[in-house]
C-alpha cells in the first residue's frame, strides 16, 4: 500500500513526500548517470530536443503536459535511459517523468510500493497476468489526468485523494493534485522488452492512445529510439542473470518535440465527435473507438521507426509488424521466443 493522503489534498504532496521523492529520484538518477557513461560508452543524439522542453517548462511553466514514447528493449530501459540527463534534473522532481510500472513485480509489496510511488511509477496490471489489465484500468485513468490540466471540463471529476488499482490495494491518486497535473508522462508502448533482430519493434499498445485521444489540452510529443540496454541485460545472458553487463555501446536518438495537435490532430476530432454521440460502452468496445486506437498507436509506432531508421537499422520487410494480430500465436507465459520474428521477449 502507498503512503496515503488527506482526504481534501492541497495542490501538492507533503513535504515529506517531497523530500522522498527528491532522494529516490537523486540517488536513482545518480546511478543511472553513473552506470550509463561511468561503466558504459553512451552516445545521445538529440538530448537537446529533450532538454529544452524540459527547461521551458520549469522556467515559464506548463501549459500543457507533455508524453515521450519510446521502444522496449530490457527490463532496466527505466531508470537507466534516464542517466542520460544532467545531474541538475535529478532534484527537480515536479519536472521529471512519471512512468508506468508492473504491479506485480514494483508493488507486490508496501515497501516496494512506496518506493515506486515515490520515484513516480504508477502500478499497472498487465492483462497477460491479470484480469484488472487493459487500457481502462484506473492507472490508465490517472495517467490521462497527470498529462492533462486540473479540472478540465472534457474529463470526468476530479479524482479522489486515493484509488484502487484491484479492490483490494489502496495508492495515492497522484491526479488529485493539481500541481501534479500538466505533467510529463513516459510510456513504453510495447509494453514488454522485446530483443529481436536488427532492434525491430514490436506493435504498439493501445493504451498510448488514450493518452493521445483523452488528454487536455493535447500534450507535446517527443518520441524516443533506445538501442544497445539488450546487450546490458540480454535475455539470455548467463550467470550471475541479476547484474547487469558494463562495458557496452548505448544510443539513444530523441526526436523533436512535436503538438500531438498537429500530428494527431484528426483523430483527436474524431474522438471528440465519437464522444458526443457514442454510449461509454460503445467507446470502450464499438468498432469506430477501436480503429481510432488502433491508427494512433500505429502512427507513433511510426514516429519512434524513423528514429530507428536514423541509426542506420534495417528497415522491416513486413508491414504487418505493427498490427496487433500479427503477434496473437505467441503464447502466454513471461518469457519466451517468439515464433512472429525470433525474438526474445520478456514480459516483465
Amino acid at each position: 500500500m502507498a503512503l496515503s493522503t488527506p482526504s481534501n489534498p492541497p495542490g501538492r504532496p507533503s513535504l515529506l513526500w517531497r523530500l522522498g521523492s527528491v532522494a529516490i529520484a537523486g540517488t536513482v538518477g545518480l546511478a543511472a548517470r553513473f552506470f550509463m557513461h561511468g561503466l558504459n560508452n553512451t552516445e545521445v543524439v538529440g538530448l537537446e530536443n529533450l532538454l529544452g522542453v524540459l527547461d521551458r517548462r520549469k522556467t515559464q511553466g506548463r501549459e500543457r503536459g507533455l508524453l515521450t514514447v519510446c521502444n522496449h528493449l530490457s527490463v532496466l530501459d527505466d531508470p537507466l535511459m534516464w542517466g542520460i540527463l544532467p545531474l541538475r534534473y535529478f532534484a527537480d522532481v515536479p519536472n521529471l517523468r512519471w512512468g508506468l510500472g508492473a504491479h506485480d513485480i514494483c508493488f507486490k509489496n508496501s515497501f516496494t510500493s512506496t518506493f515506486f510511488s515515490l520515484g513516480q511509477v504508477l502500478p499497472t496490471h498487465r492483462f497477460w497476468h491479470s484480469a484488472n489489465g487493459g487500457i481502462y484500468q484506473p492507472t490508465m485513468t490517472q495517467a490521462i489526468r497527470l498529462l492533462s490540466r486540473p479540472g478540465s471540463p472534457l474529463l470526468p471529476k476530479m479524482p479522489e485523494a486515493t484509488y484502487s488499482t484491484n479492490g483490494r490495494d489502496v495508492f495515492t491518486a497522484p491526479a488529485s493534485y493539481p500541481g501534479n497535473c500538466n505533467a510529463w508522462v513516459h510510456v513504453f508502448p510495447e509494453a514488454c522488452c522485446h530483443q529481436g533482430p536488427g532492434t525491430s519493434l514490436r506493435y504498439f499498445k493501445w493504451g498510448v492512445s488514450r493518452l493521445i485521444l483523452e488528454s487536455d489540452p493535447a500534450p507535446e510529443f517527443i518520441p524516443m529510439f533506445i538501442n544497445g540496454t539488450q546487450d546490458i541485460m540480454a535475455e539470455d545472458r548467463k550467470w550471475p542473470r541479476f547484474l547487469p553487463r558494463i562495458g557496452k555501446q548505448v544510443k539513444v536518438v530523441i526526436g523533436e518535440p512535436e503538438s500531438v495537435d498537429r500530428l494527431f490532430g484528426h483523430h483527436r476530432a474524431a474522438w471528440r465527435r465519437l464522444a458526443e454521440k457514442a454510449s461509454p460502452e460503445d467507446l470502450k468496445h464499438g468498432a469506430e473507438a477501436t480503429q481510432l486506437r488502433i491508427d494512433v498507436a500505429k502512427a507513433v509506432r511510426d514516429e519512434v521507426q524513423k528514429l530507428r531508421l536514423r541509426l542506420g537499422l534495417p528497415p522491416e520487410e513486413d508491414d504487418t509488424a505493427a498490427l496487433a494480430e500479427t503477434w496473437t500465436k505467441e503464447p502466454n507465459k513471461r518469457k519466451f521466443k517468439s515464433p512472429i520474428d525470433g525474438s526474445l521477449v520478456n514480459r516483465h
